[in-house]
């Protein structure tokens, strides 16, 4: 089975991520089908699409956009599935849906994305856990290489978590400067990241 434009991809795990295991049991953290930080946002190749090519192959893992699996109530509080869905977990998503992928387990971020690890805030008087608008580059598209400390415009992070690390996903185009290493940078990842 094949999408003309469209890749067809699977859900790693289930459609939401909204429970933790503690000792041997599961705590539910959300039941609200609305909100999209518990959204599951891996996923699995299964088809590419006819036309076109992509570095993408099947079996690759790849993180999406929070709305592919996403569930919604409609005017009249119908529970519905995301425009994406096709039939039993089964998804179509187009490629500008996409941002990393995994292959012999190496993340890549596809052109155009960035995906940055915040980094502790040094300020003994700011309440902020993180230092805004600064951090090391992880996965990149090559505009800057993995490792370098970045600064990047406001209002183009979204928050990520991937292999139980809190990552913002950047738009290339959004990164403003490399910033050289002063010694007393420390990447920050709280825990209810690692506990995903």
């Amino acid at each position: 089975m094949k999408s003309i434009y469209n890749y067809i991809i699977k859900p790693k795990g289930e459609r939401y991520n909204n429970s933790i295991d503690i000792d041997d049991k599961t705590l539910i953290v959300n039941t609200e089908v609305f909100n999209h930080k518990y959204v599951n946002r891996e996923a699995e190749i299964i088809s590419l699409p006819i036309i076109g090519s992509s570095e993408l192959e099947v079996g690759d893992t790849v993180i999406v956009h929070h709305n592919v699996f996403r569930r919604w109530h409609d005017m009249k509080s119908r529970e519905r599935n995301s425009r994406a869905f096709y039939k039993e977990d089964m998804y179509f998503v187009n490629e500008d849906q996409i941002f990393a992928y995994k292959r012999n387990n190496n993340w890549s971020s596809l052109k155009g994305f960035c995906f940055v690890k915040p980094i502790k805030c040094l300020d003994k008087l700011s309440t902020e856990k993180e230092q805004p608008l600064v951090g090391v580059a992880k996965y990149t598209d090559g505009t800057v290489n993995a490792g370098d400390l970045i600064g990047f415009n406001p209002g183009g992070e979204y928050e990520f978590v991937i292999e139980k690390q809190k990552l913002y996903r950047i738009k290339s185009n959004l990164i403003t400067i490399k910033y050289e290493y002063q010694g007393n940078e420390e990447e920050y990842n709280p825990s209810w990241a690692q506990s995903s």
